[in-house]
This record gives C-alpha cells, structure tokens and sequence, in this order.
C-alpha cells in the first residue's frame, strides 16, 4: 500500500478501537505518522465518548502524529478531515449530494455516511489521534438519524482502494493545514462544501439548548451562532439539528 513518506501502517483484524490503540501508543511514547487500520472494532467511539457501530465492511482509521499546534487546535485537524473524505467521497460519487454538517460529520442526502474523532493524545500535547469511520458496506440500525453507506449510493470501491485514496487526500489537506497557520484555507474549503448556512439551528451541549442561525465558522473553526438582535455566540462543543423538518443537514450524533 502506497504512504506518504515517513508513515507507517499497522493493521488489525479486530480491535477494540482505532484511536484507543493510538493512545496507548503514544503514552508509550510512540510519536508517528503511524496509520492504525482495523477491519472491525469491538469498542468503537466516536464525539462525546458515544459508541460507533464498527462491523467489519467498513473502514476504520486512525492517524496518529505529532504536530506543533495548540491543543485548542485539534478541532481544526477534524475540519480538514472531513473535507479530505468530502473530496475522496466526491470522486467515487461525482453525482451524488455530499455535504458537511459540524462538527464532524460528512452527509450524502442529508443521512451520515462518516465521523470524525478528532483527539490530543499521550502525556503531552503534541501528539494528535485523528480517527474516521466510513460506512462502507452497511451502515448501523437503530440510530436517532438518518445514516447510509457509499454502496448504497451506487460506489463500487472496496474499503482498501478507499482506504488509500483516503490517507492520500488527508494528508494532502493535513498539510495546507500546516498545524493551524493554513487554516483559512481549511475553513473556506469546509465553507464551500458545508450543509445548512443562514438556517435556523438549535444547538445541544450537554443539558442545555440554544436557538439561533448558522451563520459560519469563527477563525479559530468554532461555529458562529446568530442570535436575536444581531448579536453573534461562537460555539466550540454540542450537537447542530436543524429546525426545518427534511433539511438536508438535520442530523444529531
């Protein structure tokens, strides 16, 4: 398989999670780029610590490296993910209708095909984990949102070829990134290819709940929340639902 040079690529059968072994691995000191690829995972987990359905079919990774920026900065490394998965995704389904919904989510129709974990793992705060599922073959059952799988939309790669044209467009956009100094491009490209601008929203962290408009993303990758009055809310954590019943980014994870 075809890496960018310096990687390596470890391999497993079944595990309990990608990004779980990454962690292990760098407070054992290990630094990357190391790609951790899994068949299937036992234990998989996605934002918020919620299970991730991982039956073997389907792609799950973890990019594990060290990088220079901030820990504050590891949501932006997501960002330029799902642009890299938008892109791959895009390519095998030129017709199909791929947006991204933030934070971490990548939609074709309006139902989740991908997340994104992104993580500062080991004992300092120079090592990222940088974790994706794909559906694949299958997507779960039982899920309070909409979810499908590439298959369904008509794609005929197999999770290997998949798996390479990903880690090649992740690090490709991994470098614009440039450890937060290329974000503005990150940003404009996440933009362009977002689900929902200028709609009603309402925003869940934890307990609470907060209406208002997606109005874009903040400098740093923060969603900008329009409030009554003009007065604006920067968000860096929760759960983006619609209002519009049938819109194409009504999701929740």
């Amino acid at each position: 398989m075809k890496l960018p040079p310096g990687h390596r690529l470890v391999h497993f059968e079944r595990i309990d999670s990608t990004n779980a072994e990454a962690r292990r691995l760098a407070e054992a000191g290990e630094r990357g780029p190391l790609w951790l690829w899994a068949d299937e995972q036992t234990a998989g987990r996605g934002r918020l610590d919620r299970s991730w359905v991982s039956e073997p079919g389907n792609l799950y990774a973890t990019l594990l490296f060290s990088t220079a920026a901030p820990a504050a900065a590891a949501g932006q490394a997501g960002l330029a993910a799902a642009v890299a998965v938008h892109e791959v995704a895009q390519r095998l389904l030129p017709a199909a209708n791929i947006r991204l919904k933030w934070p971490n989510d990548v939609l074709i129709d309006g139902a989740k095909f991908c997340g994104l974990l992104a993580e500062i793992v080991g004992y300092t705060s120079n090592t990222m984990a940088l974790g994706c599922g794909i559906n694949v073959a299958s997507a779960p059952t039982g899920t309070p949102y909409p979810v499908t799988w590439l298959w369904r939309h008509g794609a005929t790669t197999g999770v290997e070829t998949l798996f390479e044209l990903l880690v090649e467009s992740m690090w490709n956009w991994l470098t614009v990134w440039d450890e937060g100094r290329g974000f503005a491009r990150i940003r404009e490209a996440w933009l362009q290819r977002c689900t929902g601008l200028g709609r009603a929203i309402s925003l869940q962290s934890g307990n609470s709940s907060t209406g208002g408009v997606f109005r874009g993303l903040a400098e740093d990758g923060a969603l900008i929340l329009g409030l009554p009055g003009g007065r604006q809310r920067t968000i860096h954590a929760g759960d983006v639902r619609f209002a519009a019943s049938g819109d194409p980014g009504r999701q929740g994870r």
